[in-house]
C-alpha cells in the first residue's frame, strides 16, 4: 500500500498532479490514512495502454 506521493512516484506522475490524473480510489485504513492499492494502480496504468481510459482524465494523462 502506497501513499500519495509514492503512488505518484510509482505512476512516473508528478505529486501535485497525481489526484487529478489518477482516477483510482485511495483505500481507507484503519487508522485513518488513505493508501493507494498497487494492484489498482497497475489496472489503472494497463487500461491507459490498452487505450481503455474512460475518464477525461485519463486521456489528459496520456497525452503528459
Amino acid at each position: 500500500m502506497l501513499d500519495a506521493r509514492e503512488a505518484a512516484d510509482y505512476c512516473g506522475i508528478v505529486p501535485k498532479r497525481f489526484p487529478a490524473e489518477c482516477n483510482v480510489t485511495p483505500v481507507s485504513m484503519p487508522n485513518g490514512q488513505r493508501r493507494y492499492d498497487m494492484r489498482d494502480l497497475d489496472t489503472w496504468l494497463d487500461s491507459l495502454k490498452s487505450g481503455d481510459a474512460s475518464s477525461d482524465d485519463d486521456l489528459v494523462g496520456k497525452l503528459g
